[in-house]
This record gives structure tokens, sequence and C-alpha cells, in this order.
């Protein structure tokens, strides 16, 4: 008897841009910052619950959010750094993250980083590619 056997390919599409930035400053004065030299608008959120352990508590990472409503364009601002660990803990050099959800261009992106990099406090601010990540499911929420 022959069984045909089947595989399902599962891959996650990771549809948002990441941008790494680094900053000696507490996650709400860079959002101070950010919101005063790019005319953003970040809001607090509850913190980011994140299962890097599995059978112990989440991990809690600062989270900020922005939209752009026209573009419905979706800004998250998440700390690297948490209550018990790091987000992306191949990447502990960066202090947080700048998540670009939904659609944006080239030319819109390059501004947004550009600007960053020209806040005296940020020490740096680049573009991740997140399917080099390792750890890139704490990435999903």
């Amino acid at each position: 008897m022959i069984l045909n056997r089947k595989f399902l390919k599962f891959e996650i599409d990771f549809d948002f841009v990441l941008i790494a930035v680094t900053s000696s400053l507490k996650d709400y004065r860079v959002c101070f910052l950010i919101n005063k030299y790019l005319n953003f608008n970040f809001v607090k959120t509850d913190d980011l619950e994140v299962d890097i352990y599995p059978g112990s508590e989440p991990v809690l990472f600062s989270l900020y959010r922005y939209s752009w409503e026209t573009t419905e364009t979706d800004f998250f601002f998440i700390g690297n750094k948490g209550s018990d660990g790091y987000l992306v803990p191949e990447i502990k050099s960066a202090d947080y993250f700048l998540m670009i959800r939904n659609y944006i261009d080239d030319n819109e992106l390059d501004t947004i980083i550009s600007s960053l990099n020209k806040i005296p406090e940020i020490v740096a601010a680049v573009k991740i590619d997140p399917k080099k990540i390792k750890s890139r499911e704490n990435l999903l929420f």
C-alpha cells in the first residue's frame, strides 16, 4: 500500500520594517525627542509580554504606538531590554526598535532614518532585515 504524503511548508511573513535605535536615554525621553523632531505622537501602551523562557513568567518590554491615519501605517517603539532579558538577544547593542507596519515607501523610510540619526541623543539608527534575526518570532505581536 502506497501512502501519499504531503508536507505543509509554513513560512511566517515579516511584513514590517525594523530600525534598530541606540541611545543611552530612557524610552520616554527618546519617544519625546522623536515626537519633537519627526512630528510623531508616540503614546505609551501596555507593555509587550513575550514568552522568552518556557514555563516562566513572560518578559515585559516597553511599548509605544503611533499611527499615520492617511496611509494606515503603524509605528511601534519597543525597548530591547526588558524586565528579565532581551527581546532580540543577538542585537544587544540596540537599545530600542522602531517597527513600521503596513506600507511605507522607500523615500519616507530614508527620511525617517536620516531624521533619527540627526537627533543628537541618538547614537545610531539602522535598518535591520527581520528575516536575518534568529529570535524574530519575538517581534510578532
